[in-house]
């Protein structure tokens, strides 16, 4: 496609609302929670009261899924629904977890398949028990296949490619996109779409998100071994503010750009020391996921008719716009 429709036809994708985010971690480590009483004034359904389970891999300390829990808790207080949260960043304890949900009997699952096969079992043993599941925010490329009802998020692929371009129009010529959790789908996709859509040289760096110093000794190592490395690509907010320290310890003068938001992140944006960053709207993702379900149960509806995903990215925050996003971002929801 042209550069400039394609940059006219995302232009309309985030007038219309449709665009959606990939992240990966949380802070409830297969715990599970009980909530659904968020404070919201959109009024409140009087349906008969429903249990949703939203299951992530989310790992320990990931400010990005606080947004998706505060998203998913507010449909929950205007649907009526009984919200259980639980995560777990390991593929094989979210499945246990998606499980445990089937075997409590919940009314809806809403699911994150950032490693999709893992999945698979524990989809079909759902719906075999009645029990309707969306996917949201990993998983775009696999959640039919897996016989999911919908899916909310981002196309990474797509949104990759949207970012390489943004880079080409900023004279970047060597990129490194830093990858946080090795075979991560969505992770993967943002890197190979990026490449796609960059013109320059890209090398990929894997890190390991859990482990702040180590991601950022391993960047500021990267960039003192090669110089020609004037473009840095993260994946999330917190290792986009790390990359900064990593930047200023290697003496380089590249620039960084990023995949999702947090409040700091956002003024990092607005005080021009991050270029710009992705936002696939975590918090419209949780919200979505989980009104799907009180939709399908109550009244029968199925977003994308089932057979499309519901986009809810690639929005760019740029210093330009970031002051509009700014006070949702205090708010704790962008």
């Amino acid at each position: 496609m042209h550069r400039h429709h394609r940059a006219a036809t995302l232009a309309a994708t985030v007038l219309t609302g449709a665009l959606l985010a990939t992240g990966c971690s949380s802070s409830s480590g297969g715990k599970k929670s009980e909530e659904g009483e968020a404070a919201v004034s959109a009024g409140k359904a009087t349906t008969p009261r429903m249990t949703v389970a939203v299951i992530t891999h989310a790992a320990p300390g990931d400010t990005f899924w606080d947004l998706i829990r505060k998203g998913a808790q507010a449909a929950a207080a205007k649907d009526n629904i009984k919200l259980v949260y639980s995560s777990d960043p390991s593929a094989g304890n979210q499945a246990n977890l998606v499980q445990n949900a089937i075997d409590q009997k919940v009314d809806g699952i809403a699911l994150t398949a950032a490693k999709p096969d893992a999945m698979k079992d524990v989809v079909a043993k759902a719906k075999a028990a009645g029990i309707p599941v969306v996917g949201f925010n990993s998983g775009v490329d696999d959640w039919k296949r897996l016989g999911m009802l919908e899916y909310f998020g981002q196309d990474e692929n797509i949104a990759g490619q949207a970012f390489g371009e943004r880079l080409n129009e900023l004279g970047a010529k060597h990129a490194l996109c830093v990858i946080q959790e090795q075979g991560q789908v969505a992770l993967e996709a943002r890197c190979a779409g990026m490449k796609k859509g960059f013109s320059g040289q890209t090398d990929i760096l894997y890190v390991n998100g859990t482990d702040m110093p180590s991601v950022k000794s391993t960047i500021t190592a990267k960039l003192k071994q090669d110089s020609s490395i004037d473009q840095v690509v993260t994946l999330g907010a917190p290792i986009a503010l790390t990359a900064v320290q990593s930047l200023s310890d290697a003496g380089t003068k590249a620039k960084i750009a990023t995949f999702d938001l947090n409040k700091q992140l956002v003024k990092a944006v607005q005080d021009g020391t991050i270029e710009f960053a992705v936002d696939q709207q975590p918090y419209l993702q949780g919200y979505l996921a989980v009104d799907s379900l009180w939709l399908y149960k109550s009244n029968g509806n199925v977003s994308g008719g089932g057979t499309a995903p519901v986009l809810t990215g690639p929005a760019f925050i740029t210093k330009d716009n970031a002051d509009s996003v700014a006070e949702f971002a205090a708010k704790g929801t962008r």
